[in-house]
């Protein structure tokens, strides 16, 4: 496959996100779920969206491989694949809560170069583009639902926003001081990042989530410059026959990278 032409591409993959989440909508707060061996949540409508999802990429690009949270967990080391999370933010989805999302990143030999998040209770359409590190010809931007998006230029306050996830909320526990800003907790790995890189928050940190919780929004990152730390070492690209359901990525993820002082101390407590 030769480079992508990446608007032409965002837009087959809105429409496809589109008639994904159209469907998801319809059983959005009507469905049981399920414990899967992780601890994570399940629904039927998961394994639909995993399904359709995985049929409809393979029917628009044949010959090019697939990552999944539900399904395929082994990088074979092609040079595109498709990472896929047919929905995050499961209990959301579950319990009625209007937070959830569609992830969906192209790696190039390992590497994330395009990503597209849909949350449709929203009605938001996020994607991007970043070559950077490639033999692809240059190319960054990121935008929602067709607008640029801008990291938060703010300084460091009591009032500024910051989001953790549950499972990092541990930290908190961890220090007497107070945290650095107010905090926000939304329930959904993609949605946490993407309050960063909209401009809402000022950082946001995630203990346990897997790849598919992160390519999408790791080329959106990159293309906007913000700060992204890997807090255990995993970094792109992947390897070629390593199994990644077991495998998280805490990370940290900050507006620019002088907030590290104030943020940094608090992602070190989760090791």
């Amino acid at each position: 496959m030769t480079q992508p032409n990446w608007r032409s591409l965002a837009q087959t993959i809105e429409a496809l996100c589109q008639t994904v989440g159209d469907r998801l909508l319809e059983e959005f707060g009507t469905l049981q779920a399920t414990e899967k061996a992780d601890g994570s949540l399940i629904t039927a409508a998961d394994r639909w969206a995993d399904q359709t999802l995985r049929d409809r990429l393979q029917q628009l690009f044949p010959g090019q491989a697939l990552l999944t949270e539900e399904s395929h967990q082994t990088f074979g080391g092609a040079d595109w694949t498709w990472v896929v999370d047919p929905l995050d933010g499961t209990t959301n989805f579950a319990q009625g809560i209007p937070l959830w999302g569609i992830s969906l990143a192209l790696l190039y030999q390992g590497l994330p170069v395009f990503g597209a998040i849909a949350l449709p209770p929203l009605n938001r359409f996020y994607c991007g583009v970043c070559t950077t590190g490639t033999d692809l010809a240059p190319a960054a931007w990121a935008e929602r639902n067709g607008q640029p998006l801008k990291l938060r230029q703010t300084p460091l306050g009591s009032n500024q926003l910051f989001s953790l996830c549950t499972r990092s909320a541990i930290v908190l526990q961890r220090r007497t001081d107070p945290f650095p800003c107010k905090i926000r907790m939304l329930g959904a790995s993609t949605a946490n990042f993407l309050t960063v890189l909209e401009g809402t928050t000022l950082g946001g940190l995630e203990a346990t989530p897997k790849v598919w919780d992160i390519a999408a929004v790791w080329v959106l990152a990159q293309a906007l410059g913000a700060d992204w730390q890997s807090l255990s070492g995993q970094q792109f690209p992947l390897q070629a026959g390593q199994d990644y359901g077991t495998i998280n990525w805490p990370t940290l993820l900050l507006a620019r990278p002088d907030l590290t002082p104030a943020f940094g101390i608090w992602a070190t407590l989760l090791s």
